[in-house]
């Protein structure tokens, strides 16, 4: 890794890595550890951040992507650069695909799930926020006396399981589940879907609705991230 082009995008629990070695594009999703800096060049580590910096790294100030550098139009100052990359990621795959649609949804399935609408012309269309699958169940785990943070290790295929740990996993699943049906109910538009738990939805769509035009990118948001800074920014 020391000699490869790295690229880091420190999220609200987990790091994005897309590392670099003979034109080839690795991604990786760890959890926070400092001890992965001791095989990364931090001088030339391209980063961006959501979430929090660990106060042990000093990270390069010049390396930083920030939501300035995202060329979408009328983005809000207060959107999270992880939402623009996602939405731009999209977009380039729509123009790939040669997709015909006024809007796309993103929906990026991470700790904080969000939707992102954004126009076939790269505009901000507005969005929706709410806890991602695992913050639901912590919530739920801290919250009430007598639950616990079940985890989603184990899923269950019964939509109305009897164990209190299945009904957890399986009413937070279907809580962000139905709130993407809503929004295609609502204006049908391709979706993309990506972030840490965009598979287990993924799944879980593509069983139970036939005709949703949803396709799954798990990489999307590190995929955009160097393609900013190779096409946008100075090296």
């Amino acid at each position: 890794m020391k000699n490869a082009k790295n690229y880091l995008l420190i999220g609200n629990s987990r790091w994005h890595w897309a590392i670099e070695d003979n034109s080839d594009l690795k991604y990786k999703h760890t959890l926070p550890d400092i001890r992965f800096f001791k095989s990364v060049n931090i001088r030339d580590l391209r980063w961006a951040s959501v979430g929090s910096i660990p106060k042990e790294i000093h990270l390069n100030p010049i390396n930083q992507l920030e939501l300035k550098n995202i060329p979408l139009l009328n983005i809000p100052s207060w959107i999270g650069i992880d939402r623009a990359l996602a939405a731009l990621g999209a977009l380039k795959k729509v123009q790939v695909l040669s997709i015909k649609s006024k809007y796309i949804l993103v929906v990026d399935a991470g700790t904080i799930f969000s939707l992102t609408r954004v126009t076939n012309q790269g505009e901000f269309a507005g969005g929706q926020l709410l806890a991602g699958l695992r913050l639901q169940l912590s919530a739920m785990g801290q919250g009430a006396l007598n639950l616990m943070d079940p985890g989603i290790d184990i899923l269950t295929k019964e939509q109305f399981p009897s164990s209190t740990k299945d009904a957890m996993r399986r009413g937070s699943i279907q809580a962000l589940i139905g709130t993407i049906l809503e929004a295609n109910r609502i204006e049908k538009m391709p979706i993309f879907l990506t972030g840490g738990d965009s598979l287990i939805l993924y799944k879980e769509l593509k069983k139970m609705e036939r005709n949703l035009d949803i396709r799954h990118y798990p990489n999307l948001v590190m995929e955009a991230m160097v393609h900013v800074i190779n096409n946008y920014q100075p090296n």
